[in-house]
């Protein structure tokens, strides 16, 4: 851990707001409002907002909007601290964490690192991917790819820094923290050398890094889970498989398999059931899987210069050869026999959402997979668990909803009007399911007898999207392009 540096302020003001200002402003939210929007997706990572009270269903540049603020360049999500929301941005070098009135947008403090070095991104990720954390006390957590993570006090003073990296991910990384019983936990999946890390919250010290060598490329983040004991487990979703991990001591306890090599969405539970999506390549389609031979077979037949190695030109399967990229584990340009055996793994793997039981001991699959399904599944977005329904919705703007006890399919339709590209995860509260496309369309959807959707409105933000949205009472948070939107019909009892 390096010690604790000083952070750089600005504000819309003269400086970030002083306790007398806090206590006498009269826009502010009062701090137990709203309160559990802490992390990516809120509580657990669901995407479920409970008592949030009445949620818009047409807003944007005109209609139902109570402030809007520029940010920089970002695609994490906001959350919230208290009276604040914290999210994160990036402009050239500086790696920006800002703190804004959830009343009145009103920046309240803006804390700057310089990034080290630039990761190699894909186009549809960002350096400001990962969305912040808070705990009780207002302790902000990021995490930043190009540096690593840093702590913030409410004011927006630095605590600690721990640098990270640099990252093996041809993706870049995207996995966001989660705090729990003192320790910061973050997972960093990447094509060699992944791990699961845990700091104490209150001095950045490691307490435990766990290696996940299955791991090769991932960016999903944690959920937390309470068995039946009382015991706590961290739990990942990546290459191959779910695995829970035990909270305070970081030991790998019990895994359950099924899933592709490349993960992105965060899972949702339900009791002692988790549910997770996840979405490789068209070749990991139920119908489309490839049969890879042998590496011994392979290299008699196409290793022609004799090196031991398979190059781009030796590949034997034109449809893959440009996987070399995302395969080639230590980035030398060719395949060996380490590399070859993640790739037959990664192309007998399958699409598909997975329910499954928690808990046991060591390799659970056999007794834990409860149904899959394995049609228009997502690439990015995350499953949404409301009102006893599973929802997700894939690339093209293809709902699917399940009863999830069983995988029976309930509803399965196109957001007509917002056929699009989606990066954001649906969150949902009030009955109503928000949908964030690309192209910055927000289909807002309630729930009908049996757990149908049906669409409401499509409202058009004028400005692209990337994050996914918070909710708190009465507003609906969305971060666009270059802003940040704070929706609502109303205003909040006491607020301007």
């Amino acid at each position: 851990m390096a010690a604790c540096g000083s952070a750089e302020f600005a504000s819309h003001d003269s400086g970030p707001l002083d306790q007398a200002e806090e206590s006498s402003d009269p826009g502010r939210v009062d701090q137990s409002e709203g309160s559990n929007w802490t992390r990516f997706r809120g509580p657990n990572g669901s995407g479920v907002a409970d008592d949030v009270g009445p949620l818009p269903t047409r807003f944007g540049p005109e209609t139902n909007v109570v402030w809007t603020v520029p940010l920089p360049p970002g695609y994490s999500s906001p959350i919230v601290s208290g009276a604040d929301l914290v999210i994160t941005g990036v402009e050239e070098e500086r790696l920006m964490t800002i703190a804004l009135d959830r009343a009145t947008g009103r920046e309240r403090w803006r804390a700057t690192i310089h990034a080290p070095r630039q990761e190699e991104l894909d186009t549809r990720n960002h350096p400001a991917s990962a969305s912040p954390a808070v705990d009780d006390a207002g302790h902000v957590y990021v995490f930043f790819g190009d540096f690593g993570l840093v702590s913030y006090d409410a004011a927006g003073a630095e605590r600690w820094r721990v640098p990270l990296g640099p990252f093996t991910n041809v993706y870049g990384m995207g996995a966001s923290p989660l705090v729990a019983e003192g320790l910061v936990i973050l997972v960093c999946d990447q094509q060699q050398g992944s791990f699961l890390l845990a700091v104490d919250s209150a001095t950045g010290a490691v307490r435990w890094r766990t290696p996940r060598p299955e791991a090769k490329s991932g960016h999903s983040s944690p959920v937390l889970w309470t068995a039946e004991d009382g015991t706590r487990h961290v739990l990942v979703a990546g290459s191959f498989m779910v695995t829970g991990y035990d909270l305070l001591s970081g030991n790998r306890q019990w895994w359950v398999g099924g899933l592709p090599f490349e993960m992105k969405a965060t899972p949702v539970l339900s009791g002692d059931t988790l549910f997770v999506q996840g979405y490789a390549s068209p070749f990991n389609e139920a119908d489309e899987q490839m049969v890879v031979e042998a590496w011994a077979d392979t290299v008699e037949q196409h290793d022609h210069d004799g090196d031991g190695l398979i190059s781009r030109d030796e590949f034997p399967h034109l449809r893959t050869r440009g996987y070399i990229l995302y395969l080639d584990l230590d980035g030398d340009g060719a395949m060996n026999e380490e590399d070859w055996a993640y790739y037959r793994a990664a192309m007998a793997s399958r699409n598909g959402m997975v329910a499954m039981r928690l808990g046991g001991a060591g390799d659970m699959t056999a007794q834990s997979l409860l149904w899959r399904y394995d049609r228009a599944v997502p690439q990015l977005t995350s499953p949404l668990l409301y009102q006893d329904v599973l929802y997700m919705i894939n690339d093209g703007g293809i709902v699917t909803a399940f009863r999830p006890s069983t995988g029976e399919l309930i509803d399965r339709q196109r957001l007509r009007g917002a056929v699009d590209d989606y990066y954001a995860s649906p969150v949902a509260a009030d009955g109503k399911v928000y949908f964030v496309g690309v192209s910055g369309k927000v289909a807002v959807a309630e729930v009908v007898a049996g757990g149908e959707l049906q669409l409401t409105v499509v409202n058009d933000l004028g400005s692209p999207s990337a994050a996914t949205p918070a909710l708190a009472k009465g507003r609906l948070y969305v971060r666009t392009a270059n802003a940040l939107w704070a929706f609502g019909e109303s205003m909040p009892s006491g607020s301007n």
